[in-house]
């Protein structure tokens, strides 16, 4: 990692405290993107928090949030959000080949409604930086306000975290490879 990795003696008790809260969390460790985000203290506490919120308790699901993670972890070429979250998707139940498509960028064949909705509008949102009034439409039918608005913020939040892996060149852990196609 480009920034110098605080071990606990070096934190102030506010930074320990940022640490202790995320390993007590559903996480259970301490995150890379935090590992970044500690040297900012009061960022790291929001940053922390909203993640743990936008990963664990959307109205999305598993599977649905792990599509759009992996939508925006291509999006950006975030080798670690790639290898970490491919394995979530999975475990979540989201289809090899959706997720294969994605990392040869290719449209997948869906046979969801609300994982196809979910697909076209990250895609469109990260590439376009806007979502047709169609889709948007669409994505409220499907996932309702509450829904869309926490996918926007699923969005966000993984924009965030793969550019703070990319900029920091925070690894993968030792002997991990990923297979997320340059």
């Amino acid at each position: 990692m480009r920034l110098r990795e605080l071990s606990p003696g070096e934190m102030s008790d506010d930074q320990k405290g940022i640490y202790a809260e995320s390993v007590a969390g559903k996480r259970g460790t301490v995150v890379p993107p935090l590992r970044a985000w500690i040297h900012a203290p009061d960022m790291a506490r929001h940053a922390s928090r909203l993640g743990a919120f936008l990963r664990y308790d959307t109205t999305l699901g598993p599977r649905l949030s792990e599509l759009a993670i992996l939508v925006t972890a291509r999006h950006w070429s975030a080798q670690f959000e790639w290898y970490a979250h491919k394995k979530m998707a999975l475990a979540a139940g989201l289809d090899p080949n959706i997720i294969d498509a994605i990392n040869h960028r290719h449209v997948p064949d869906f046979n969801d409604e609300k994982a196809q909705v979910v697909y076209e509008f990250s895609e469109s949102l990260h590439e376009n930086h806007t979502v047709p009034k169609l889709l948007y439409d669409k994505a409220i039918e499907l996932l309702g306000e509450t829904g869309t608005v926490e996918l926007v913020g699923l969005l966000g939040y993984y924009s965030l975290v793969s550019m703070t892996l990319n900029t920091f060149e925070m690894g993968l852990p030792e002997g991990e490879v990923s297979d997320l196609v340059p």
